[in-house]
């Protein structure tokens, strides 16, 4: 089944669960500059240093204080209403999508929990802290097992079924984004162009907000369980 209903979320929607805003409003991330721990050129020069950097990202998800808030559970609660018609696109690399229930789910930016091989691309879970003398199952060598995140000059992923589901979706949601990051930001004009109902819910308009139909400004922990209960009450 086709999914209908297309969900873009964003880090608006993970800063209620603990987890900061990609990028701070003086452009730090997690008071690193983005250069020296999202791009392929910091990786080759300081390996170690950004491998500390996502180990301590992904050990952020096992605390107490970080866990799936109100928005996440209603968009669970969501697809398991509509099997097969809700499809969730996030740019956030965490979890709380998946512990919260949701399972029809594209992380276009890569997620916490994979690493990856630089050499052969086969993609492994862990949980555990890595750094670069780490030697990879499928090579048997060292220095090859990366963080599986997109960095900026890097395609995101899964592309093609993200756009297969907006050029037939008739609902599409954006939440939590700010509307600067492409090609996520271009989401909305391909619903359009689909004729699909397009819905921003964000504290504040985004940099692409006259591009949606509506707008909800409210966190999403309080707007989403509200809007989910409404397109289950239109069935």
């Amino acid at each position: 089944m086709t999914p209908s209903i297309v969900i873009l979320t964003g880090a608006g929607i993970s800063v209620e669960s603990g987890i900061r805003t990609f990028r701070a409003a003086d452009g730090l991330w997690e008071d690193h500059r983005i250069e020296d721990v999202a791009t392929p050129e910091a990786f080759v020069r300081d390996p170690w240093l950004v491998h500390r950097f996502y180990n301590q990202r992904r050990q952020q998800l096992f605390s107490e204080a970080v866990k799936p808030n109100a928005a996440h559970y209603a968009l669970a609660k969501l697809e398991q209403a509509r099997p097969g018609e809700v499809l969730v696109i996030t740019q956030n690399i965490d979890n709380l999508h998946e512990r919260a229930g949701s399972r029809n789910l594209i992380h276009m930016h890569g997620e916490l929990l994979n690493l990856r091989c630089a050499a052969s691309e086969v993609v492994y879970r862990t949980e555990q802290d890595s750094m670069p003398e780490d030697l990879c199952d499928c090579c048997g060598s060292g220095g090859n097992l990366r963080p599986d995140i997109v960095w900026f000059g890097e395609m995101p992923m899964q592309m093609e079924a993200c756009y297969q589901a907006l050029d037939s979706c008739e609902l599409f949601l954006s939440i939590g984004t700010s509307g600067n990051v492409y090609p996520a930001a271009g989401f909305v004009e391909v619903a359009n162009a689909a004729g699909a109902r397009t819905v921003e819910i964000n504290l504040e308009p985004s940099r692409i907000h006259t591009a949606f139909d509506e707008h909800v400004h409210a966190g999403a922990g309080e707007a989403v369980p509200q809007f989910v209960e409404q397109i289950l009450r239109s069935v």
